[in-house]
């Protein structure tokens, strides 16, 4: 991580294709892993839910460390919440994903507030490299 300074400091730039194309591959994987996140959690009740609770939160912590801003928390946060809110939309015939039990609350609640924790989750401020410390 390079010292940038404030964001607010720093001119908008155009992001690149490549900078795109993660963004995109991360709200894919972020709906691939809401998805199996919906099956998962009520497979196996109390670890199911716990499980699927850390692939969520390791999704959105690692796109934000591969994207190295928190833009990359956010982009597998929106596919994840695209995925579950669309699993928790009832079929015409009455067919739904989840149940009204307490554990799909918790993984919908639980997931978004790891969503907002990961996307909040600032970054330490401390430079890198050879010369970082003082008086070298």
């Amino acid at each position: 991580m390079s010292d940038r300074g404030s964001m607010l400091a720093q001119p908008l730039q155009r992001p690149s294709a490549g900078r795109i194309a993660v963004y995109l591959g991360l709200v894919l994987l972020g709906a691939v892993a809401g998805l199996a996140g919906a099956l998962v959690q009520a497979g196996w009740f109390p670890g199911g839910l716990l499980l699927a609770l850390a692939g969520a939160a390791g999704l959105f912590l690692g796109g934000a460390r591969a994207a190295d801003s928190r833009a990359g928390a956010v982009a597998p946060a929106a596919g994840w919440m695209i995925a579950v809110v669309l699993c928790t939309a009832g079929r015409p015939e009455g067919d739904f994903l989840f149940g009204a039990g307490g554990g799909s609350y918790l993984f919908l609640l639980g997931g978004m507030a790891l969503a907002v924790i990961c996307a909040t989750l600032g970054f330490g401020r401390q430079p890198v490299g050879r010369d970082v410390r003082l008086g070298k």
